[in-house]
């Protein structure tokens, strides 16, 4: 990584710090002007007065949730609704920022993942597995703040109109049992779930394949409303996003071919299916 990408990782991760402290003033400034007590305004969230100081104060990321109440609560005129989208980009790691607020806006998304289940289809338990090996270690406030978004992430199957989605997934990844034999299973039942709506495939790239044309890595392609297409690549935590157009069509090609490569989304389900079966 060289010296202008040390710094725009530092800019970013300097960026969603300033966001939780101006949120935390706004808060902070609305509840004076309330005449509440922190103690108080905890009490009718159904939140401890710790709590409110550490978003007060920018140390903590505040679920949505907490945002919509405590701007009615303290009539703050929508002022901290607005900065919601913003606030919420902080709970991601930030390499991955930019990449979140794409994928959430995207029509089409075609993601290939060799290591683990993608974070669109991680259960809670398995991602709190995955964020809980990490290294170095997190801690355990960031860690529940990160699952909180990646469970987010999957509001994007909901979404109207249904953005197309695929996903080509290495069976290597299928057999670690992250989190232990109920999580693993847990994991892979959702997986079947996530696969029988009718906008989303999924395929498993099977491990005895002689031919693999996806062994440079993971990557997600995205299509955007206004046409343009993205690749985001990520390896650890040095990401990527390529909008040349060169650049994503050779991205492109290479997934084009894994997915002839993969089993069908019907073949992978069976696959799946044995894998539980067979516990």
């Amino acid at each position: 990584m060289d010296e202008r990408e040390v710094e725009a990782g530092y800019e970013a991760e300097q960026g969603a710090t300033g966001i939780l402290r101006v949120f935390g003033r706004q808060l902070k400034r609305f509840r004076v002007r309330a005449g509440v007590e922190r103690t108080e305004l905890g009490a009718r969230l159904g939140y401890s007065a710790s709590t409110i100081a550490a978003y007060e104060q920018g140390r903590r990321v505040p679920p949505p949730r907490f945002i919509d109440q405590v701007d009615e609560v303290l009539d703050a005129g929508e002022v901290l609704k607005e900065m919601k989208e913003e606030v919420a980009r902080a709970q991601y790691p930030a390499f991955f920022r930019d990449a979140a607020k794409l994928e959430a806006e995207a029509v089409e998304l075609h993601v290939y993942d060799t290591h683990v289940v993608n974070g669109l289809l991680q259960t809670e338990e398995y991602a709190r597995a995955v964020f809980g090996m990490w290294r170095p270690l997190v801690d355990e406030s960031i860690i529940a703040e990160r699952i909180v978004a990646r469970l987010a992430r999957q509001e994007i199957f909901a979404r109207r109109p249904h953005p197309h989605v695929s996903f080509v997934i290495e069976e290597a990844a299928l057999h670690k049992r992250l989190g232990g034999q109920d999580s693993w299973c847990g994991q892979l039942e959702h997986i079947l779930l996530i696969g029988q709506s009718r906008n989303i495939e999924i395929q498993v790239m099977p491990l005895d394949r002689g031919e693999h044309a996806g062994l440079a890595g993971p990557f997600t392609l995205m299509e955007m409303r206004d046409g343009r297409r993205i690749a985001y690549v990520e390896v650890q935590s040095d990401s990527r996003l390529y909008t040349e157009r060169s650049k994503v069509r050779e991205l492109e090609a290479t997934y084009g071919s894994l997915r002839a490569q993969a089993l069908t989304p019907w073949d992978s389900q069976a696959l799946i299916e044995k894998l539980l079966g067979d516990q």
